[in-house]
């Protein structure tokens, strides 16, 4: 998925750089601002233990599959209104349920009337998000996947998988240059290509896993763990502004919309991490109540903390230290932030392990 921030391509940055400074007896993973996962999902390969959490439902969802998930969908439930699944080998049984929805037809639902051109017809914003054809069919596959849910024809582990794979799928046929803060005035190739679920990972292991959608300052004071990672927004830029579409089919509550983009209300959202007036009340509240080993934050050079108010807070627990990677700019930062003009930033991993009470 195109997500701002994401540590993806700093997978080997942060697994080597952390792997030097954590014991080899630690066991429990925190990765509070999980957003899509990619750290989280590392050391859970890695046999880590997670805590992951992230206030946005959609990325909720998507740890929930990911993170969360880790035995082989049956779908045994499903065998009643789909009997031709019980030819199929359970570890192939989530591969033929996204083929079976991939074949509905699609339906005129909140995505269709709200953010594709037909839909929009007779309102005052036609927006084009995504076409007429992919709007319908994700309305359908999203309506069915909460129906055989509401009537137990699917688990929560079923249901993450079916959703999160929905989210992923559709967000690749989003007619947008990167976020969903706006979209394009014509539609590109790639939104042109017709919705099908794509069937994903599933990271399989004997390890339990715990999933939160919660305000990390209140989580921290309730959970344990070894490790505790860190991904906080760098700057102004709200999460839940640039992702409300996602944010809207993942709960699919037919909210109140407003303005040009569709935008969702958001004010229960709103990263304190994103304001420069509270951050630092926040970040040292964090960290204080951090009832961990290991503490590990990743945060660039263009952030609204400074190097030298990070050290300082984060110095009140124990030994601090930090690692340095330069990395290619998230392309939304060229044209959402003309500020900043290089094509690098350079990426801090700040660490402070733990004085012993």
């Amino acid at each position: 998925m195109n997500y701002i921030g994401s540590k993806y391509s700093l997978l080997s940055f942060l697994n080597e750089s952390i792997t030097q400074i954590v014991d080899d007896d630690c066991t429990v993973f925190c990765d509070l601002f999980a957003g899509t996962g990619a750290v989280g999902t590392l050391f859970k390969k890695k046999g880590f233990s997670l805590i992951s959490n992230d206030i946005q439902h959609f990325s909720y969802v998507l740890n929930k599959q990911y993170v969360g998930n880790h035995k082989i969908l049956s779908f045994d439930n499903l065998l009643d209104i789909i009997p031709e699944l019980s030819n199929i080998g359970k570890k192939k049984r989530n591969d033929f349920v996204c083929k079976y929805l991939s074949g509905l037809n699609g339906k005129a639902g909140f995505v269709f009337n709200n953010y594709c051109p037909s839909g929009a017809d007779n309102k005052e914003h036609k927006r084009m998000y995504f076409t007429d054809y992919n709007g319908k069919k994700c309305d359908a596959i999203r309506q069915k996947i909460e129906e055989w849910y509401k009537e137990n024809y699917i688990n929560d582990h079923e249901y993450y998988y079916l959703l999160a794979t929905l989210i992923e799928s559709i967000d690749k046929l989003a007619n947008t240059a990167s976020v969903y803060g706006a979209y394009l005035k014509q539609f590109k190739k790639t939104a042109q290509k017709e919705l099908v679920l794509n069937p994903i990972e599933l990271i399989l292991n004997d390890v339990d896993h715990e999933v939160y959608c919660e305000d990390i300052n209140t989580l921290i004071k309730k959970i344990k763990g070894d490790v505790l990672y860190l991904d906080p927004p760098y700057n102004h830029r709200q999460y839940a502004t640039n992702y409300h579409l996602l944010e809207t089919i993942s709960r699919y509550d037919n909210p109140l919309i407003y303005g040009k983009t569709g935008l969702r209300e958001y004010s229960e959202q709103k990263s304190l991490y994103c304001q420069k007036s509270k951050v630092l009340s926040a970040f040292d509240d964090l960290i204080m109540n951090a009832n961990m080993r290991y503490i590990f934050l990743s945060y660039n050079n263009e952030g609204i903390m400074s190097h030298k108010e990070i050290e300082e807070i984060m110095s009140k627990r124990g030994k601090y230290g930090y690692y340095v990677k330069e990395y290619k700019r998230f392309k939304a930062d060229k044209t959402e932030n003309q500020n900043h003009i290089a094509n690098k930033t350079t990426e801090y991993l700040h660490y402070v392990i733990v004085d012993k009470k």
